[in-house]
């Protein structure tokens, strides 16, 4: 890619579809051996761009093209089986006396119509939507928590063991993989700033954005502070349960199975516990723990050292905000 886009594309454009800032490689890289390695710049918020348009373009492909009608047509199919099923069984029981459901005219008539009413096919749109929404997160956070789980198993880094999070810091240069996947992510949160602020508020608006804010400025703040090793557990962490919960709701919303629904909710609940409040405090208190001991308070842009007392207190605060 970067080197159709060198050949092709205007100078101005690249750093737009490709990683910007690159470097030699070092001699022993503990990570990715194999990868191009990255310097990071101002440069690379053009990357970033680039990615919430594509993220936008996706979300609405899949939301419109396939997530959508997949939706309206099970749910309409289930609705128009349940109303016929509805006029059958008035059919079997009615012996010309007055139904409870409008049928009634003492000769045995059945008025019954099987056409779903505006009240229903309203409440078909709304889950319709509700399981497209929740279909985009599905994918999303699918695929990139399995980038992420690559990436964290190519570092030499443990969530167990997280003192070697700050062993050797800084840690610069970036492999082309490791910078891909803080720059898409970066991308997803400030995407769905936007898509917060365009669609209808819900309840949890504040909540939401005062999540992504914090969000994004530590994962902005680590990526040019050199934290990345510790950012990419974080969200490793973070991704993996919030699959299951919008998958919950779809199963929910397309009337699968409540059970299925239960199963999965449940599952999610475990997994909140255990990388939310267990793993992700391992982290919190090896922030606090930690970092005084492996990496020494000094300000040095020359050197990419960007440790100080008051960074460190600033991380551990948002980190317990999250928490």
């Amino acid at each position: 890619m970067n080197a159709f886009a060198t050949q092709w594309l205007p100078s101005y454009l690249i750093p737009f579809f490709t990683l910007s800032y690159p470097t030699v490689t070092p001699k022993n890289p503990d990570s990715f051996p194999d990868s191009a390695y990255y310097k990071t710049g101002i440069q690379d918020a053009c990357l970033v761009i680039t990615c919430i348009a594509v993220m936008a373009i996706l979300r609405d492909a899949l939301r419109l093209g396939v997530l959508e009608p997949l939706a309206h047509w099970k749910l309409t199919r289930d609705l128009f089986n349940r109303k016929r099923l509805g006029v059958a069984k008035s059919e079997e029981h009615t012996n010309g006396h007055v139904m409870t459901n409008g049928v009634s005219n003492g000769n045995g008539h059945i008025s019954d119509d099987p056409r779903p009413t505006p009240k229903e096919l309203r409440k078909v749109h709304r889950s319709v939507l509700r399981f497209a929404e929740q279909g985009w997160s599905v994918v999303y956070y699918t695929l990139q928590w399995s980038f992420g789980l690559y990436v964290h198993r190519n570092l030499p880094t443990q969530v167990l063991e997280p003192s070697a999070l700050w062993r050797d810091y800084p840690h610069i240069p970036l492999a082309g993989p490791v910078k891909f996947y803080y720059l898409t992510q970066t991308a997803f949160y400030l995407h769905q700033v936007l898509i917060l602020n365009a669609e209808a508020r819900r309840k949890d608006h504040v909540q939401m954005m005062t999540h992504h804010i914090i969000t994004i400025f530590l994962m902005t703040t680590s990526y040019f502070f050199n934290f990345t090793r510790v950012g990419c557990v974080i969200m490793v962490l973070m991704d993996y349960c919030d699959i299951f919960l919008p998958l919950a709701k779809m199963i929910r919303y397309s009337e699968i199975s409540q059970f299925a629904c239960d199963m999965t909710f449940g599952w999610f609940l475990v997994s909140w516990l255990v990388t939310r409040h267990i793993l992700f405090l391992f982290i919190i208190v090896s922030t606090y723990r930690d970092v005084p001991r492996f990496i020494p308070f000094r300000w040095s842009a020359e050197e990419g050292l960007y440790s100080s007392k008051t960074t460190w207190t600033a991380f551990v605060s948002l980190l317990c905000a999250l928490q």
